[in-house]
């Protein structure tokens, strides 16, 4: 009777997600240099491009992050000029985020990047909708675990 193999490293679910994130995060280096952002920084600038006036626990909370390893990303994005941190009226010990003009205008660069990565992917809308979903169900299955 022949032994039960363990699936192959290419049958692993979490492999093909992790070599994926890191062949994407790939593809933005060159894109973020050129803003001189990295794509953590990228991430906390989407997320101000939707919505400002979060603080950092609202960020942090957004992509799924403690805020102490958002804080030193928000620090370096102030000193390239990109957002300002002020205490939260209602809160002290928070800073609530602002685009600076700089940070405001850096979103037409943020949509051309988005369009970038798309046409490198060389994927429809319907494939990356289809992916989306897969992906959000398997975040909520995990989450509710």
């Amino acid at each position: 009777m022949p032994k039960p193999q363990p699936p192959s490293l290419d049958q692993h679910l979490c492999f093909k997600l992790y070599s994926t994130s890191l062949k994407m995060t790939q593809l933005y280096k060159p894109l973020l240099s050129a803003l001189n952002l990295t794509y953590p920084q990228y991430l906390v600038m989407v997320v101000l491009w939707e919505q400002e006036g979060l603080g950092i626990k609202d960020i942090a909370e957004r992509l799924q992050q403690d805020s102490g390893s958002i804080t030193p990303l928000v620090k370096r994005l102030e000193a390239e000029g990109y957002l300002v941190r002020n205490r939260d009226p209602r809160d002290e010990r928070n800073r609530v985020l602002t685009l600076t003009k700089a940070g405001q205008e850096l979103r037409a660069e943020g949509v051309k990047i988005a369009a970038a990565i798309a046409e490198s992917c060389s994927i429809t809308n319907a494939d990356v909708d289809g992916m989306m979903a897969g992906l959000g169900k398997l975040s909520a299955n995990l989450d509710a675990r």
